[in-house]
Formats: C-alpha cells, sequence, structure tokens
C-alpha cells in the first residue's frame, strides 16, 4: 500500500487528450448476436463457472482474447495473437472506415449511462491528469502486458471519469446530440443491460470534445491494472508511437453517476473456523443465521458505525466488526490521512491479512478478489475457505483521496456499470 504524497502540490500540466481511432468492431452477420460475443472486464469473470459459460455462448465470444485457456502463459498469449489474426481475415471483426470517438450507452430501467470511448493519450501520475485511487499487483500488470504485447491490442476500455459542470455544453452537447441518432449497433446483453454505440466523426465535433476534454482530469474507476500496464508498454516503445495512447471510456458522473459497489475476498486456503478463531479478543463476531440479503443489511448498519466485515463458507454468516484499538494503532500506518486508514480495506489488508490471518494479499493461491457477493459466498462453501464481503466505499471518499494522491488498497472499490468487452477494441498497428 503505497503512498505517493499530495497531488494537489503538482498542478496538472494539461488536461485529458481524446483522440479518435479506427475501431475494431464485429461484424453482426458474421456471429450468432453482438449480445453473444460480448463478456464483462476480464477481472470481473467468475472463473470457470463463467468463463465456460461465455465461451459457449459463441464461438467468437471475446473472452477468448481477453481470458484465453492454454496450459501456460506464453501459449494463452499467442492462443489470443492468433485468433485476433484470424478473426481479422474472416472479416469476423472488422475495421471501422475512419478515425473517430465513440459514443456509448448503457441502460438498465431507469438507470442511463452515456460516455465518449477514446484513444487517450497516456500521462505520468505526477501530471494529475488521470488519478489512480487504488494499489495494484504486479503479477497481474505483466499478465495484462504480455496479453497486449501479443495482440498488439488494446482489447477492452478502461473506465474513467471527470466531473463536468453538468449543463449540456461542450463534450455533454455531443453525446447528446449523437444519441438521436441510429446507432451503428443495438443489442441487450443476458444481464438485461442494453447497448448502443455511434462514432464521432465530424471534424467540429471531435474539435468541440477535445477542446472542453482539454480542462479536466480523470479518476480511474475500473483499470487501474490496465492502465499501469499502457504506461509500462508506452516506456517499451520508442516515442512517438500508437502505445503513447490507451482505450478509455469516459463518464461525466456530474450528469451519469456511477454505482459504487465493493470488490469481496475468498481466501482460498483460511476455513470460517480458523478465521474466526484468530480473531478472539480483537474483534466483536456475532454468528447470524440469516439469508444473505438480511445478512448485508446487519454489514451495512453495522459498518455505518465503524469497521465491519462479514465472513461466510460454512453455510451461515459471521458478522465482525468493533475492532480493538489498540490494534488498530500496532497495524496502520499513521502517517496516511485519517480517511485512508478508517477504511474497511485499509483494515482488512493492514490488520486482518498482514497481522491477524498471516495472509499474502498478492498470492492468487491465497486469496481471490471477486466482485459477485453469491459466487464468492457459494465458492468459498465449496472450495472450504473464507469469503469476507464488504460494504462498498462511498465516490466522495476515493475522489477525495485520490486527489490526495493516496492509493486506498488494492481492489477497494467497483464502479459501474462496466463497459461490456467487445463492442469496439483498438488495434494499435492500425
Amino acid at each position: 500500500m503505497n503512498y505517493a504524497g499530495p497531488a494537489e502540490a503538482t498542478p496538472a500540466r494539461s488536461g485529458l487528450e481524446l483522440t479518435p481511432f479506427r475501431g475494431l468492431r464485429y461484424d453482426p452477420d458474421r456471429v450468432g448476436s453482438l449480445a453473444a460475443v460480448t463478456s464483462p472486464p476480464y477481472d470481473v469473470v467468475v472463473r470457470p463457472d463463467g468463463l465456460l459459460e461465455l465461451e459457449s455462448a459463441d464461438p467468437h465470444n471475446i473472452v477468448r482474447l481477453i481470458l484465453p485457456q492454454d496450459g501456460t502463459p506464453a501459449a494463452r498469449n499467442q492462443q489470443a495473437a492468433e485468433t485476433l489474426r484470424l478473426w481479422l481475415s474472416e472479416g469476423v471483426l472488422t475495421t471501422d472506415p475512419e478515425p473517430g470517438l465513440y459514443v456509448y450507452e448503457q441502460r438498465d430501467g431507469d438507470m442511463l449511462q452515456r460516455g465518449i470511448i477514446g484513444a487517450l493519450r497516456l500521462s505520468e501520475p505526477a501530471d494529475c491528469v488521470v488519478l489512480p485511487h487504488e494499489d495494484v499487483m504486479p503479477h497481474v500488470i505483466a499478465d495484462r502486458a504480455a496479453l497486449m504485447r501479443a495482440t498488439s491490442a488494446n482489447l477492452e476500455p478502461l473506465l474513467l471519469t471527470y466531473r463536468g459542470n453538468g449543463s449540456r455544453v461542450g463534450t455533454a452537447a455531443v453525446i447528446e446530440r449523437t444519441a438521436e441518432r441510429p446507432p451503428l449497433l443495438s443489442t441487450t446483453t443476458e444481464d438485461g443491460f442494453s447497448h448502443r454505440l455511434w462514432a464521432i466523426t465530424d471534424p467540429a465535433e471531435l474539435a468541440e470534445i477535445q477542446t472542453d476534454l482539454h480542462h479536466h482530469q480523470a479518476l480511474i474507476a475500473d483499470g487501474h491494472h490496465r492502465w499501469a500496464t499502457y504506461l509500462r508498454l508506452r516506456a517499451e516503445h520508442p516515442s512517438p508511437s500508437p502505445w503513447d495512447y490507451g482505450l478509455v471510456l469516459l463518464v461525466d458522473t456530474a450528469r451519469y453517476p456511477l454505482r459504487v459497489r465493493a470488490i469481496h475476498r475468498l481466501l482460498h486456503r483460511l476455513p470460517v473456523a480458523d478465521a474466526l478463531t484468530a480473531l478472539t479478543g480483537s474483534f466483536r463476531v456475532r454468528h447470524l443465521d440469516v439469508p444473505l440479503a438480511e445478512a448485508l443489511e446487519a454489514l451495512a448498519a453495522a459498518a455505518s458505525e465503524g469497521n465491519a466485515f462479514l465472513l461466510a463458507g460454512d453455510g451461515a454468516f459471521h458478522l465482525v466488526d468493533r475492532p480493538d484499538p489498540g490494534l488498530l494503532a500496532r497495524t496502520i500506518p499513521a502517517d496516511r490521512p485519517e480517511a485512508w486508514r478508517t477504511l474497511d480495506a485499509t483494515v482488512l489488508h493492514a490488520t486482518l491479512l498482514d497481522h491477524v490471518w498471516d495472509i499474502p494479499e498478492d498470492s492468487p493461491a491465497h486469496i481471490a478478489y471477486i466482485h459477485d457477493t453469491t459466487a464468492t459466498v457459494e465458492k468459498a462453501e465449496r472450495d472450504g475457505g473464507t469469503a469476507v464481503l464488504m460494504h462498498p466505499v462511498r465516490e466522495e471518499v476515493v475522489r477525495d483521496l485520490a486527489r490526495q494522491g493516496v492509493t486506498m488498497p488494492r481492489k477497494s472499490t467497483s464502479f459501474g456499470p462496466k463497459p461490456a468487452s467487445g463492442l469496439v477494441l483498438r488495434a494499435l498497428s492500425l
């Protein structure tokens, strides 16, 4: 958990620079359906169940590129590269005729989100143009970098947010005008979300967007590892080059607020009984013999008063709260802002994982990070491990810490809705 120092002390030298690109998209006549070839982002796919379901949905599902399956990492990446070349040669994936930015819309009932997909010029953390808010895991960056090198492509966009003024001017005006036109594609995925995509190629509209965004900085909502991967790969290639840019979706949360959810932990090698025994005298533990929904309500109530977690995996739920203040003082670094020291994720990683349970947070053999609550509980019960269910942190806390240059523990938040993977890709050779 690194402390980068106060970002506000170094004002941004420039704002966001979003560049048009020739999008790589599925030919709807060559696949079963556009919905069947999409996938959640690579780190949201629940493996192996969700992976197998996506692979069987359509032989051209994007998961075969973002999560290729083979015996070794090198073989997996080679497979993804060969699959991409095959789909291009067969016309399964085609390149749009001219560069553009893309308006992307997601809708689910009353929820509406619109944003702009483009190739964003990469910036260093010291520039304060793009603000991370979470730590990253080196082995994940290495994995994503190897895949991007092999495919020479940005296979799915990161989700970045910025704060406009809430009015329909600049980028917002172009988005709303564009959404009144017939879309390039429209589909509804299995989760009930409808997705629409438009291309913006008019020079005046592109200039309007670029001028507006130049006055903004962005927060990484989802995709910290892919952003770090972009920076690593840019450093490997002499500039100027296509590697100076990375594929992103930019959403103005003044107009379209995102949902913030928690990412849960699955401790593979720690049975619930052992986890609870280790907490004796350090935390209050209450047994809850109730359904998951009621247990989550109890977690929310406890989290409103202080640090709280919900453990599962033995057929019941255990509410863990009221940590010993002395234990927190001994285990949590004192050189960070109070908002960081009191985060549930901070207490989980610095106190529980590092001190009480002695679990390495960067070892896939010991810990998994899962977005879906039910899936986390079910996998813990099936594997004999411990599910640690988290309560989400507020967006304003995330943004305030990011502006101070303070990164939260890895996988602290899940912003959404996330962009569906497979609707538009960016080939770096085009």
